[in-house]
């Protein structure tokens, strides 16, 4: 696996990382086992950086990544976010980046974890009611007690992102980035990313799942998906974005690999700076996935890729309307 660095000055990780959110909730059931085999079988490929959060399963998704790499804790670069409140039925409470919390959330998913720091800790969401620098300020405070070794943010706006940076350094920022979503390259998160020295961390690179091709309907889809209530994915929207995967696939077929390897690909070639984070909880796809970083994409293939599905065209917002407000813009 191809390695490369968050930022100028920042560590060195798999060139592609694995998002661990799907073993525990949003895609529908998971079996531990194989979540769990899928995570070993990563670091077999030499994929090292996994990516949780606080609120993935309620704080199921930390405790299994934590005592699946306990044994190998040395070998993995362990990213987890904080900052978005949900009740223990798992409705959604808001966000909060107090300092206080910051503080007694990082020492919650330490101990769900079960490891002594935290390589890259992320602000999940920006706090509007809270100012960043005071956000960051206790993040920095962490970092000084050793509790964290490296922190980012997660679909921040590129202001916000420039005076966190200018409180503590930021390794990276986490932001939906994909085919389908090309919001950093148009609100300028991605320019101040890079002008500061910053890595970009891509969630969802595969839209979904869209750009797997293996998504038609919501039909078939687990009741408990929450693409069920995804705009893009809801009738009316899919039919027109459906339209979009034709040439896609054609694409993928004529170079020889998966609509999931060529999109990946794509997210891949937009820089070495870029690390994405595909989540799966099969191995089958977590192999599919890894391949991807050996399809070489021409300038030629860039501009039919982007013909294909031009983001204008992309029927739906990527959120619903109320999980939209809390996005940083």
């Amino acid at each position: 696996m191809e390695r490369r660095r968050l930022g100028k000055g920042g560590p060195e990780v798999s060139a592609m990382g694995l998002g661990c959110m799907g073993m525990s909730e949003f895609y529908g059931p998971a079996g531990e086992a194989e979540s769990v085999a899928t995570i070993r079988r990563a670091l077999d490929l030499g994929i090292d950086f996994l990516d949780t959060s606080d609120i993935y399963g309620l704080g199921h998704n930390e405790i299994l990544v934590g005592k699946t790499i306990r044994s190998v804790r040395d070998r993995v670069f362990l990213a987890t976010k904080f900052g978005i409140l949900r009740g223990q039925d798992g409705s959604w409470k808001g966000v909060c980046g107090k300092p206080e919390y910051a503080r007694s959330a990082c020492e919650a998913s330490l101990r769900r974890l079960g490891t002594d720091v935290i390589d890259l800790y992320y602000l999940h969401r920006v706090d509007p009611e809270t100012p960043i620098e005071e956000t960051v300020g206790a993040m920095a405070e962490l970092v000084r007690r050793g509790k964290v070794r490296h922190i980012g943010l997660s679909e921040s706006a590129a202001g916000t992102i420039r005076r966190a940076h200018a409180v503590h350094p930021i390794a990276a920022v986490q932001s939906e980035y994909s085919l389908w979503t090309r919001d950093p390259e148009q609100n300028g998160a991605l320019s101040v990313c890079r002008e500061l020295g910053i890595g970009f961390v891509p969630y969802s690179p595969l839209g979904r799942g869209f750009f797997s091709g293996q998504v038609r309907s919501v039909s078939g889809l687990s009741e408990k998906d929450f693409r069920r209530n995804s705009p893009r994915f809801q009738e009316g929207n899919i039919e027109k974005n459906l339209a979009l995967l034709e040439e896609f696939e054609e694409i993928a077929r004529e170079k020889g690999c998966s609509p999931a390897q060529l999109a990946l690909s794509w997210v891949l070639s937009r820089g070495k700076d870029i690390v994405p984070i595909p989540g799966t909880k099969r191995r089958e796809r977590l192999e599919e996935n890894a391949a991807a970083i050996s399809v070489v994409l021409s300038p030629l293939d860039l501009a039919r890729i982007d013909d294909a599905v031009p983001p204008e065209a992309v029927a739906g917002t990527r959120y619903p309307a109320e999980s939209m407000k809390t996005v940083n813009r």
